[in-house]
């Protein structure tokens, strides 16, 4: 390769380039796989000039090589016999092995001058049934300066080919195109018409129309009896040209640099894709803040229905509760007052009836509801984590921001089970009856007490909670009967009534507003918890994704720059 002091300056630069580009990936947790590109681009300015010749397994590439050559190096054969890279170079002794640190690839020297300078390259057969042939090649194709693509005159360009050869465009490789076995063709009309087939798809692949050469490495390999195949002489002019000192030099130089915009060039459509996933998890996001927000208005509205219902309840009950005392506080009913047993079973049949069984419907529905919606709520949450789990879009996956991300949503998705698991009607109906309980204590155990003249409490509630009120009224009928002034007490019974529902009433809505305010803060709690570190995930990633995108702006200024000079270098 030239060795002017202008070449120097642009490897110089291309070194550091490639080393800034390296360190970048590695930065932005590009994919093992393409830092190694970038490594293995930069190691290439310093190797011999590559060669390398690629195509189908049936095409023929080890019989071209040797024809090429002009001598038998690479074993022929009509199965896939290359299962490894065979690097050929110039050297004195024909078929020494050199040492390599990759096992798959094999050096050879040959004494050919044709070879000083360059390393030509046979690699296995694509489309072939051994998988890591295919692999191989592929591997090796961003390394390679120049490219003969081999194709057969019996089944010119076929789709895999088409395929393979946008590979050798993806990494912006010159390519060559050849048609190995052009002896197959009769007449000039033929080989006229199979070039421009070939040269047609080659162009709608690479953008541009590349050479082809159309060749007979069995009639070059039987040239000493029938004068060669004269396709190969145009193709050795033109390989002559293409390997001249400028022009290889440009090659050399180009080669890195377009591996380079290939890896920039994912790199910055894994962050447009990163950043057009954040955007929508942020909004996601944000809708399921909005859904809590409305979530928490509609429970609460729909529990304001609720506890009205338990006020009609307990209103019938104060209006059955007044008749009882209007009708049983009378002196003409004197000896049935002084039977508190009674007095006691006719109140709980005639006034407080089907109370405690109504009461623990309502309170039973409230709590199924409220079970009901926080489970749809969360069941929603984690619907969310399904649709935003990482797809198997490769410019997303396998890269540090994905595995960061789904690791954070995961964390969601334990914090959304684990509020399932807890939200149980057992619970909240265990919380929502004990704290009633209490309160329905508090509100009308003074009142039993003032009331009820020495009886016992127990003795007059019974296993009820309920059974208290019946127990206030009773109290309040026989707390009345040493005075005798039963139109008086009768008026005093009706507002101690009266106050005692309300008050009971007043303390059941705390009871319940309470518990459900209690539990609703538990779930946006759970709820803040599990998304605040996403939250701000999403927004440290876009600030380093907003910065990466500065960086990248810059690697391909200078990237661009150096690809226009090496093009224009003479």
């Amino acid at each position: 390769m030239l060795v002017s002091s202008r070449t120097q300056d642009l490897l110089s630069r291309e070194r550091s380039l490639l080393s800034d580009l390296q360190a970048f990936l590695e930065l932005q947790g590009a994919p093992p796989e393409v830092v190694e590109h970038a490594r293995t681009a930069m190691a290439t300015l310093d190797e011999t000039f590559l060669l390398v010749v690629v195509g189908e397994f049936n095409a023929g590439k080890s019989s071209f090589v040797n024809a090429l050559l002009g001598a038998k190096v690479l074993p022929e054969g009509v199965t896939p016999t290359t299962d490894r890279i065979y690097v050929l170079v110039h050297g004195d002794t024909p078929g020494q092995m050199e040492p390599t640190r990759d096992p798959f690839v094999s050096r050879l020297t040959y004494p050919l001058p044709s070879l000083e300078g360059v390393a030509l390259v046979d690699t296995p057969g694509t489309n072939a049934i051994i998988r890591q042939h295919q692999a191989l090649t592929e591997g090796f194709l961003p390394r390679a300066d120049l490219v003969l693509f081999l194709t057969s005159a019996d089944r010119p360009f076929t789709e895999s080919e088409r395929q393979f050869l946008s590979l050798a465009a993806r990494w912006g490789r010159s390519v060559i195109m050849v048609v190995n076995k052009a002896d197959l063709l009769e007449t000039p009309e033929q080989r006229e018409q199979v070039k421009e087939f070939v040269q047609a798809g080659a162009r709608g692949v690479l953008g541009l129309t590349p050479p082809v050469a159309l060749v007979s490495a069995r009639a070059e390999q039987r040239k000493a009896q029938q004068g060669g195949d004269p396709g190969f002489g145009a193709l050795r002019l033109l390989l002559s040209a293409r390997l001249s000192e400028t022009e290889r030099t440009r090659l050399k130089l180009s080669s890195p640099l377009n591996t380079a915009a290939e890896l920039l060039g994912g790199e910055e459509a894994r962050a447009s894709a990163a950043r057009t996933t954040l955007t929508e998890d942020l909004r996601v996001l944000q809708d399921l803040e909005a859904q809590s927000e409305h979530h928490r208005a509609t429970m609460l509205g729909e529990l304001d229905g609720q506890l009205n219902r338990v006020g009609r309840l307990l209103s019938e009950f104060e209006v059955r509760a007044d008749k009882f005392i209007d009708e049983k506080l009378q002196f003409r009913n004197l000896r049935s007052l002084m039977n508190s047993r009674e007095l006691e079973e006719t109140f709980r049949r005639e006034a407080v009836g089907d109370l405690p069984e109504a009461l623990d419907r309502q309170f039973g529905s409230m709590i199924d509801r409220f079970v009901e919606s926080n489970l749809h709520f969360w069941e929603d949450v984690q619907a969310f984590l399904i649709r935003r789990q990482p797809s198997g879009d490769a410019q997303v996956a396998r890269t540090r921001f994905s595995y960061d991300r789904a690791a954070l949503l995961e964390g969601i998705g334990g914090s959304a089970r684990d509020h399932l698991a807890a939200t149980t009607e057992q619970e909240l109906g265990r919380q929502l009856s004990k704290d009633a309980e209490s309160a329905m204590l508090g509100a009308i155990g003074g009142l039993a007490g003032g009331l009820l003249g020495g009886l016992s409490i127990g003795a007059v509630i019974g296993a009820t909670v309920l059974d208290f009120t019946g127990g206030v009224v009773i109290g309040l009928a026989l707390g009345s009967l040493g005075l005798f002034v039963l139109p008086n007490k009768r008026l005093q019974a009706h507002r101690q009534l009266r106050q005692k529902i309300g008050d009971l009433r007043a303390a059941l809505e705390q009871i319940v507003r309470r518990e459900y305010e209690r539990e609703q803060q538990r779930a946006d709690s759970r709820l803040n918890d599990a998304i605040s570190p996403y939250t701000r995930f999403t927004q440290q990633e876009q600030a380093r994704l907003n910065d990466a995108a500065v960086r990248a702006a810059e690697l391909r200024g200078r990237l661009e720059e150096l690809q226009q000079e090496v093009k224009n270098l003479d």
